[in-house]
C-alpha cells in the first residue's frame, strides 16, 4: 500500500513522526523492514515490479552511495518539481477537511 504521510495518524500508525516523513521518503515492508530515502525507493521499485534485484543493487557500496547522494540532491530541490499539491490539498476528504 502506498499512503501519503498527511493522512491524519498515518506516520504515527507506523511508528514515525511528521518530522520523519517530511524528510525522506519511507519504505515498511511486510516483515517490519524499514527502508528510508534511496532505500525505500528501491525497496518500492522492487515490490511494485516482484522482484529483489533494486534493493540487491543499492546495498552494493558504490552504488548505494551514488543513490544516496542523489537522492539527497533531488530531495533538497523537491520543492522545484511539478506535482507540488500537497495531499490534503487535492483530496481534503483524506485528511478529514471539508471540501471548498
Amino acid at each position: 500500500m502506498i499512503a501519503p504521510f498527511q493522512r491524519p495518524g498515518l506516520p504515527a500508525s507506523v511508528g514515525l513522526t511528521i518530522a520523519d516523513c517530511e524528510g525522506a521518503a519511507w519504505a515498511i515492508a511486510p516483515d517490519g523492514s524499514r527502508f528510508r530515502g534511496a532505500a525505500a525507493i528501491n525497496a518500492t521499485l522492487g515490490a511494485a515490479l516482484g522482484v529483489r534485484l533494486p534493493l540487491a543493487m543499492y546495498r552494493l557500496p558504490p552504488i548505494g552511495r551514488i543513490e544516496d547522494r542523489l537522492y539527497a540532491l533531488v530531495a533538497r530541490h523537491r520543492h522545484r518539481l511539478p506535482g507540488g499539491t500537497p495531499h490534503c490539498a487535492r483530496y481534503p476528504a483524506d485528511c478529514g477537511l471539508d471540501a471548498d
